[in-house]
Formats: C-alpha cells, sequence, structure tokens
C-alpha cells in the first residue's frame, strides 16, 4: 500500500508502485492515468491498459467500456473510506498516523 502526497498526480503515484505490482492481466485507470508512458510500462509487464482517453488526446485511444464499468467498486470504497471524518479531512499530519485510520476503517468496514 502507497500513501502518497495529496498534491502529486495519479500518473506519478502510479510510476511508484509498478515495480511491485502483483500478477495481473488488466489495470482499470481513470483519465488521470492517461499517459503514453505509463501505458507503454503496462504493455512491458504484459499488463493490459482499461483507461479512457483523455479529452484533449489527438487521436483518442479505445478501452474496454464494460469492463470499466466495473471501476464503479473502487469509486464506492474511496467514497465509504471518505465517511469517515477524520480520514475525509485529514486530521492526522504524520503519514503513518494517517495510514492506521484508513486501515482502521477499512477494517470497520470490511466487518460491517
Amino acid at each position: 500500500m502507497l500513501l502518497s502526497e495529496g498534491q502529486r498526480s495519479d500518473c506519478k503515484g502510479a510510476a511508484l508502485i509498478l515495480p511491485v505490482l502483483p500478477r495481473t492481466k488488466v489495470l482499470l485507470g481513470d483519465k488521470g492515468h492517461d499517459a503514453d508512458w505509463l501505458r507503454q510500462a503496462l504493455a512491458d509487464l504484459n499488463i493490459t491498459a482499461c483507461i479512457p482517453s483523455k479529452a484533449n488526446r489527438k487521436i483518442q485511444i479505445p478501452h474496454d467500456a464494460a469492463l470499466y464499468r466495473r471501476r464503479h467498486k473502487i469509486e464506492i470504497m474511496f467514497g465509504r473510506l471518505k465517511d469517515w471524518r477524520r480520514i475525509h479531512t485529514r486530521y492526522d499530519r504524520c503519514a503513518h498516523t494517517f495510514m492506521s485510520a484508513i486501515t482502521l476503517a477499512a477494517t470497520v468496514i470490511f466487518w460491517l
């Protein structure tokens, strides 16, 4: 699990996890992950990128729309985490304390 700064772009955060990415066939990402270098890095790892193209991309790259619809489960999970006020407003200054709060909230959400 990786915790990055809130101001860091999605692509830069993805670059940090590429070396430790578990074996997978497809990676679902939002438009914030639409970068040629990221698509190439995933292709080098034999991972299919299911990432819609940004609106300003000159040549739109097709993606599997039916598979991309499953991404709502990820968004629901983040929404449930943000129901916890401490996480939503990030009261904790230290990264390890904030990660502990996320872990605790995820555990409680899982058991409910």
